[in-house]
């Protein structure tokens, strides 16, 4: 239930994260995102912030006991609280990675976990709005639903593949809702933001195109890569119903890249840090259980009922 209810308490970074990181991520957990230092998200002054060389001290005292443990620092910004900066660290074990995101106290003498949720009467708000002024990618539903889905995906990432059956049955379960994809490759990746520019060029091309090209994409994602890439994919574009050497043309085009950074802009507006991630109505899920297909069908039809 944690995953989408974002509780509100937060425990002291010592404990939890020393206790979270001995887990592996779960199949359906967020691929991270990295984030370099950046000042949008918020409003206090970079000069806040602990060192990248702070940081990794304090990551060595917490966690290098574990020979099998390695960590990645993927970020270090303002956060939307003046008084802390987040921290967000990828860790890595023969079981796979995590993400891990905590936040330092401007006297740089405390750290906390946790996450940080808007709050206010109408929390989802300022969120819904932003998405709704930028969405471009492709669509299924009726416009003017009540209730929009929005998926920022990448096309290499496990999690996503893992997580398109709980999405898949979502739409299909809640036919009146709008759902659109947003492209968000990840720097991580190698082939990721290419498959982000093939998706953009088939969906610009054929809407049903597109929803069979990302199908087959994730089908054969372990097939895709970074040498064979452009073959594939437009292969994959020959097979959802359009043009593969068209498709391959526009990939390469500064426009399509356009596109793609603003998407990626867009996601980073709302504070996405990773993929799979879902909004419902301006709500974000940050992670997608398929046994949890009945809750995110309550979501949805309370962001309906609530829309009225």
């Amino acid at each position: 239930m944690r995953i989408f209810l974002n509780p509100i308490c937060i425990v002291l970074l010592a404990g939890s994260l020393a206790a979270a990181q001995t887990k592996p991520a779960p199949a359906s957990a967020p691929a991270p995102a990295p984030n370099k230092p950046a000042t949008e998200l918020g409003t206090h002054a970079t000069a806040d912030l602990p060192s990248e060389a702070t940081v990794d001290s304090f990551l060595h005292q917490q966690f290098g006991y574990q020979k099998d443990l390695t960590w990645k620092i993927s970020g270090i910004r303002p956060s939307p609280i003046p008084e802390l900066a987040e921290v967000n660290v990828v860790l890595a074990s023969p079981q796979g990675q995590q993400l891990t995101k905590f936040y330092v106290a401007q006297d740089g003498q405390h750290a906390l976990v946790g996450e940080i949720i808007p709050f206010g009467a109408h929390p989802f708000d300022p969120a819904k709005q932003k998405l709704e002024k930028g969405l471009t990618g492709p669509e299924r539903g009726p416009k003017d639903a009540a209730v929009t889905i929005v998926e920022f995906g990448d096309l290499q990432c496990p999690a996503c593949k893992a997580a398109q059956p709980a999405i898949e049955a979502l739409v299909a379960a809640e036919p009146t809702a709008r759902f659109v994809f947003q492209n968000f490759p990840l720097e991580m990746h190698n082939w990721a933001a290419k498959g982000a520019a093939y998706a953009d060029c088939v969906g610009r091309a054929s809407n049903d195109a597109f929803w069979k090209f990302v199908a087959k994409t994730y089908e054969t994602q372990s097939d895709i890569t970074a040498e064979n890439a452009d073959e594939k994919l437009t292969a994959l574009a020959d097979g959802a119903g359009v043009k593969g050497t068209e498709i391959s043309a526009c990939a390469v085009k500064a426009e399509t890249k356009a596109h793609v950074d603003a998407s990626i802009a867009l996601g980073k507006s709302v504070d996405v840090t990773g993929t799979p991630t879902l909004y419902i109505n301006g709500r974000k899920i940050g992670s997608l259980d398929p046994r949890m297909s009945d809750v995110y069908k309550s979501l949805v039809e309370f962001a309906a009922k609530e829309g009225k």
